[in-house]
């Protein structure tokens, strides 16, 4: 079994779960996921403080239990909507590629993937399929610099080891 590279940190148990199942390479955002916590964080201190501090109001607006419930439930979704963008993966390995943006996963097979490439003033990087189709990948952000340039080297590294075994 070949060595899985990580590209992100993460704890032993979870590089051995991305061994086992077959994944050369997983990639997730960095920056992105550090600014998303910051802001759901935010989000939500201020939506709490916000219903917690509603009923001290000398607006003559007559806020009660429930509509403080209400401001600190809805300030809690939105942190969790935020959240999402914490999601985004890209995963590859001799099975193909699995790309995760915010919701859903999408496998794709070495024999439908033409390409990867980060497009003039585009933000991320994007899968290039079969039929002149693409797909975005969240996971590999521009503002990573250095890590996303790493991360598409690797992947290039193995599109091209395994479209070679497929078409031997």
């Amino acid at each position: 079994m070949t060595p899985v590279v990580r590209i992100w940190k993460r704890t032993p148990q979870a590089a051995r779960e991305t061994a086992d199942a077959g994944w050369d390479l997983e990639v997730r955002p960095r920056r992105a996921v550090r600014t998303s916590r910051i802001v759901a964080a935010v989000i939500a201190i201020v939506f709490i403080l916000a219903g917690v501090l509603s009923n001290h109001s000398h607006t003559g607006v007559n806020f009660r239990g429930a509509d403080q419930v209400a401001v600190i439930v809805f300030g809690l979704l939105l942190a969790a909507a935020v959240l999402l963008l914490t999601r985004p993966r890209v995963r590859v390995g001799a099975r193909g590629v699995v790309v995760r943006n915010i919701l859903g996963d999408n496998e794709f097979d070495w024999q439908d993937i033409r390409g990867v490439s980060i497009p003039d003033k585009k933000a991320w990087a994007r899968l290039e399929l079969a039929g002149d189709e693409y797909v975005p990948m969240l996971a590999i952000r521009v503002n990573d610099k250095d890590y996303a340039a790493q991360a598409m080297d690797r992947f290039r590294e193995l599109g091209a080891k395994y479209t070679a075994e497929q078409g031997e």
